[in-house]
C-alpha cells in the first residue's frame, strides 16, 4: 500500500512552495473516518483514498486537489459532512469533495438510457463549475478499475464498459491519455479476456526480438540527430493494446498485419528543432505518402501537440514517429493538468479558458433540458467530435460513427443482426436503413431469417466492420452458388468423356489439378469454374490428357457464360484460350487494340470487354473478372469517341472530317456546338483499327487550322 510520505515526496519535486499542512490533515481526517472500513481486496478502505491522491501527484496536480482526493470519498461512505469538512478544510475543498460525491451517487431510475443522460450530464456539469473534480473522478476509476478483479463477473463488465464509454473518452478529451489508454486496457481486458489474452501472447512472443529492434532504430535516429549537432530523447514503446485491437477491428488485419504495434517519439527543445528532425528523418528513410499529419501548427482540441510522420524503416518495414518539444510532451501526457493554474487560489487563465469554452457551451446548450432523450440528441457531445451516442431498446449505450444508419449499428450489436437485418425502429418510428443516426436515438432492429445482406448497403454503411462483414457475407454466398454450378457442370463435363467426377476428386490427380491452377484447395477450382474463370475441360485436360477431347467443345460453359457463335468468324479478343463464347466491349470506355483490357463474366451475356483504367472495370467484383487480350489475327474497326476545341471558321467541320478520312478512317456520328467566344466544341465518334490509328487521326486533326485541343474521351 502507498504511504502518504510517497505522495508529500512526489509533491515536493514539482511544487516545493505547496502547503503540505492541508496534505497532512487531510490524510489524518480520512483515515480516521474510513477507520474499520475494508475493501473487497481485502485492504483497509484508506488504502484506495491514498491510491488517488498518488495518481493526482502524478498528474502534477495542486495540494487543493491532491487533499480533494484523500476526502473523495468521506461524504459518501462516512459520517463525514459537508459542514464538518468546511470547518476543517474551507469552502474550496468542500466544493470539489461534494461534486465528486455527486458524480458518484446517480439517481436510481428504470430506464437505463435516463441514467445514461443523466451521468453524461453530471460529467458536463461537474467539468463547467471545478475540472478538478473530473480530474478526481478519473484517478478514482483508474484505481478501481486496476482492482476491479475483486468484483462478480457482471460487476466487472458494467464497470468496464462504462469506463470505455464515458471515462475514457472524457480522458482522451482532456488529453490526459495515459490515463485513457490504461483505463482501455483494462476495460478491454475484462470486457474482451480471449482477445486482450490473444495480443498479449502475440507481443510477448517475440519480446526479446523487438526489444533489438526497437534499440536498433533508436541508434539509427540517434546517430542521425548526432551528426547534425541535435540534441534529443529518442523513446520508442509498444502501442497499447486496445489501440492495437481497435486497429485490427477497424482496418479488419490479423496481428501480423498490423505495423505499427512499435511507436518511436523524439523529444527536442525548440519547435524549429522538431521541424529539422522531421527533415532528417525524411532523409533518412522514405516517408509513406499521406501519413504526415503537423499538429504543431494546427494543434487539437485538447491541446496535443506533435510531428507525426510514418517512414519505411531501415529494413523495409513501416515505422510510425512522434516529434515534438519537451513542453509539448509533458502537455501530451498530462493534458489539462499540464497547463494546471489552480495554484494559491487562482484560476484558469485566459489561454485555457478559451481552450476549454466547449465545456461552458455544453453546459448552455443543455442546462434547461430535462428529457433524457432530448437531452442526448440536442446536446452534440463535444466530448466525442467525430461519434454519435445511441441507445439498445434495453438502454445500452453504443457509439457509431457520424453518419452511421442502423445496418451499422445492427452489425455492432453482432454479425448474425446485421446479416438478418430486415428494418429499423428510431425512437419507436419504422425508419428506412439509410437513416442517420443522431445521438440519443433509440434504435431497436427488426431481424428476419429470410433476410440476407444487400449490395445497395455497401453504399450508405460507414463502419468497417459493417462494410467488412457484408462483403464477406456475399462473397460466401457467391463462392457456395458457383461451387454448386461448378459441380454440376463438371459432372456433366466428366461424364462426356466418361470420366467419373466424384471419383478423380480425390484422387491425386486432382490436387495436382489445384497445385497447377493456383488454387488452396478443391473447393476454390470448383468455384472457379462455376464463377466462369476456368473451364471444366481445363480439368479434364489435366485429370486424364489423352481423352477424346476433341469431339465436342464444353457447352456446359458456353451456356453459363454466353450464347455460343457458331460457324462465325473470330472475334478480335481472345478469353483465357476458349473459343465460341459472346463478347461484348464497353459502351463505357469502348476500348480498341492496343488499350490494355480486362474481361467481365455477366452470366448469359457472355464476356464485357474493358480499358483496364475504365471506372467500372476497377469496381468489379475481382471474382468476375477474366483474362482477355487481343487478338492479333482478326482485323476489325472499333468504335471511338473524340473531343475536338476550336475557335470558329468557315469550313471548320470540313478539314475535320476530310483528314480523319485521309487517315482511312469513317466516320459514325459528328455533333458540333458553338459556345460563347466562338469557341466549337465537337464530337466525332470514329471507327479505328487500333490505338497506333487512333493516334495518327488524333495528330493529322490537330494540324488543323485554329484546332485548340484533341482528346479521346470515354464513350
Amino acid at each position: 500500500m502507498i504511504r502518504i510520505n510517497d505522495i508529500i515526496d512526489k509533491i515536493t519535486e514539482y511544487n516545493q512552495d505547496g502547503d503540505l499542512d492541508i496534505i497532512d490533515r487531510a490524510y489524518i481526517y480520512s483515515a480516521k473516518v474510513h477507520e474499520g472500513q475494508v475493501r473487497l481486496s481485502g485492504e483497509p478502505y484508506l488504502s484506495h483514498p491514498l491510491e488517488v491522491a498518488s495518481i493526482l501527484a502524478d498528474m502534477k496536480l495542486d495540494v487543493v486537489s491532491i487533499a480533494a482526493g484523500l476526502l473523495h470519498d468521506v461524504i459518501e461512505d462516512t459520517h463525514a459532512t459537508p459542514e464538518e469538512i468546511n470547518e476543517m478544510f474551507g469552502k474550496e475543498i468542500t466544493h470539489i469533495v461534494s461534486g465528486v460525491t455527486k458524480l458518484s451517487s446517480l439517481p436510481f431510475s428504470s430506464s437505463s438510457q435516463a441514467r445514461q443522460a443523466e451521468s453524461i450530464r453530471k460529467m458536463i456539469l461537474a467539468m463547467a463549475d471545478d475540472i478538478r473534480v473530473i480530474l478526481i473522478k478519473l484517478a478514482d476509476r483508474l484505481h478501481n478499475m486496476r482492482t476491479l478483479k475483486f468484483h462478480s463477473d457482471r460487476k466487472r463488465e458494467k464497470i468496464a464498459q462504462e469506463t470505455l464509454d464515458i471515462y475514457a473518452p472524457i480522458a482522451g478529451r482532456l488529453g490526459i491519455y495515459w490515463i485513457k489508454r490504461e483505463l482501455e486496457d483494462n476495460s478491454f481486458m475484462h470486457l474482451q479476456p480471449e482477445e486482450y489474452s490473444k495480443i498479449t501472447t502475440f507481443i510477448n512472443k517475440d519480446r526479446d526480438e523487438r526489444k533489438k529492434y526497437i534499440e536498433t532504430v533508436k541508434t539509427f535516429i540517434k546517430k542521425k540527430m548526432d551528426e547534425h549537432n541535435l540534441k534529443c530523447e529518442v523513446l520508442g514503446r509498444y502501442k497499447y493494446y486496445h489501440s492495437i485491437y481497435q486497429k485490427m477491428i477497424s482496418q479488419n488485419l490479423e496481428f501480423e498485419e498490423v505495423y505499427d504495434i512499435i511507436a518511436y517519439r523524439i523529444i527536442l527543445d525548440t519547435i524549429p528543432q522538431c521541424y529539422e528532425a522531421l527533415g532528417l528523418i525524411h532523409s533518412l528513410w522514405k516517408p509513406v505518402p499521406k501519413k504526415f499529419k503537423d499538429y504543431i501548427s494546427v494543434p487539437k482540441p485538447n491541446m496535443y501537440q506533435s510531428l507525426h510522420t510514418t517512414v519505411i524503416g531501415p529494413f523495409g518495414e513501416r515505422i510510425e514517429m512522434q516529434i515534438r518539444t519537451y513542453e509539448m510532451d509533458k502537455v501530451a501526457q498530462s493534458g489539462i493538468a499540464a497547463h494546471w493554474s489552480y495554484k494559491e487560489g487562482h484560476r484558469f487563465d485566459e489561454k485555457m479558458s478559451k481552450t476549454y469554452a466547449w465545456i461552458q457551451s455544453l453546459v448552455e446548450n443543455q442546462e434547461n433540458i430535462r428529457d433524457p432523450d432530448e437531452f442526448l440528441e440536442n446536446v452534440r457531445i463535444d466530448l466525442f467530435p467525430d461519434e454519435v451516442y445511441v441507445f439498445s431498446p434495453r438502454g445500452d449505450i453504443k457509439t457509431v460513427p457520424k453518419g452511421a444508419t442502423p445496418v451499422d449499428f445492427a452489425y455492432i450489436i453482432h454479425t448474425e443482426v446485421g446479416n438478418q437485418c430486415a428494418g429499423a425502429k428510431v425512437n419507436g418510428r419504422i425508419v428506412p436503413l439509410q437513416y442517420e443516426l443522431k445521438t440519443g436515438d433509440t434504435v431497436e432492429i427488426i431481424t428476419s431469417k429470410k433476410q440476407h445482406p444487400s449490395k445497395d448497403w455497401l453504399n450508405f454503411v460507414k463502419t468497417v466492420k459493417a462494410r467488412s462483414r457484408i462483403r464477406q457475407w456475399i462473397k460466401m454466398q457467391e463462392k457456395e452458388r458457383s461451387i454448386t454450378l461448378g459441380r454440376e457442370m463438371c459432372e456433366k463435363a466428366f461424364r462426356k468423356y466418361r470420366l467419373n467426377f466424384h471419383t478423380l476428386l480425390k484422387s491425386e490427380e486432382m490436387e495436382n489439378v489445384v497445385e497447377h491452377f493456383g488454387f488452396k484447395n478443391v473447393d476454390d477450382l470448383i468455384a472457379s469454374v462455376g464463377y466462369g474463370k476456368i473451364t471444366p475441360l481445363q480439368i479434364i485436360r489435366k485429370v486424364a490428357p489423352k481423352p477424346e477431347l476433341e469431339k465436342e467443345h464444353d457447352s456446359i460453359f458456353n451456356k453459363i457464360i454466353g450464347r455460343v457463335r457458331k460457324k462465325k468468324p473470330k472475334t478480335g479478343v481472345l478469353v483465357k484460350g476458349v473459343d465460341d463464347i459472346l463478347i461484348k466491349f464497353g459502351k463505357c470506355c469502348q476500348p480498341v487494340p492496343g488499350d490494355p483490357i480486362t474481361g467481365y463474366i455477366t452470366r448469359g451475356f457472355g464476356v464485357t470487354v474493358h480499358r483496364t483504367r475504365c471506372v467500372n472495370a476497377l469496381k468489379m467484383s475481382p471474382e468476375r473478372q477474366i483474362d482477355v487480350e487481343w487478338n492479333v489475327d482478326v482485323e476489325e474497326t472499333y468504335p471511338v469517341k473524340i473531343q475536338v476545341l476550336s475557335f470558329d471558321r468557315v469550313g471548320l467541320l470540313a478539314d475535320i472530317a476530310s483528314n480523319i478520312s485521309k487517315n482511312g478512317a469513317n466516320i459514325l456520328s459528328a455533333n458540333s456546338e458553338t459556345r460563347g467566344s466562338k469557341i466549337v466544341d465537337s464530337y466525332f465518334t470514329i471507327a479505328v483499327e487500333d490505338t497506333e490509328h487512333l493516334n495518327r487521326i488524333l495528330s493529322a486533326i490537330r494540324k488543323v487550322k485554329h484546332i485548340q485541343e484533341v482528346r479521346r474521351i470515354d464513350g
